[in-house]
């Protein structure tokens, strides 16, 4: 394709050569209006592959918690967002039920939750999507049976994104553009994110 494009330039630029030796403005003016359209095309392909970064916003709820469905391996799970979270935190029941092997993990992760202290096991969600944003292979931690009544969205997943932030009473979530044909930012190069107040 990068071949016959710099063969149809090439092509056109002896031409419009040809033209000038020769001083028929006709036929430089028409090489002008050639070589103008197939730049135009050109540019206007380009910016048709970008596209724009996938975005969510999440209105805080009447409790005061920014609350949402998350879809976790493709099954769908409350959550909470919880910036002083270091990782994603599931309950015991909510791992159970996207199909987690809960009763094999080892809970040797001392872990303190609004009700206290408790063990966490460590893993790896294949995928995790809220709403547009889509991450995989994200780290998480499951708490032991009865411990936690809310999953947690925390940092392993919020730092993937570009920017994150809450202005009037809504969190917006933005993760990087894609340049790859999959929503997924998860391998894309990751540049400092940017935190709104």
């Amino acid at each position: 394709m990068v071949t016959r494009i710099l063969l149809v330039m090439l092509l056109l630029m002896a031409t419009a050569g040809a033209v000038v030796a020769y001083g028929d403005p006709d036929q430089i003016a028409r090489a002008r209006e050639n070589l103008t359209q197939i730049f135009g095309r050109s540019t206007t392909a380009s910016a048709s592959t970008s596209t724009s970064a996938p975005a969510v916003q999440i209105a805080r709820s009447q409790g005061g918690e920014f609350a949402f469905r998350a879809k976790i391996n493709g099954v769908s799970a409350p959550m909470v967002i919880d910036t002083g979270a270091t990782s994603v935190v599931l309950t015991w029941e909510t791992a159970k039920a996207i199909g987690l092997p809960t009763d094999m993990l080892d809970y040797n992760v001392d872990l303190e939750t609004a009700g206290g202290h408790t063990k966490a096991a460590r893993l790896t969600l294949d995928r995790l999507a809220v709403g547009k944003l889509v991450e995989k292979s994200v780290p998480a931690l499951v708490v032991q049976r009865g411990q936690m009544k809310t999953n947690l969205l925390g940092m392993s997943f919020l730092d993937r994104l570009e920017s994150w932030g809450v202005r009037s009473d809504t969190l917006s979530l933005t993760g990087y553009p894609d340049v790859t044909g999959s929503i997924s930012t998860s391998s894309r190069h990751r540049r400092p994110r940017t935190v709104v107040d």
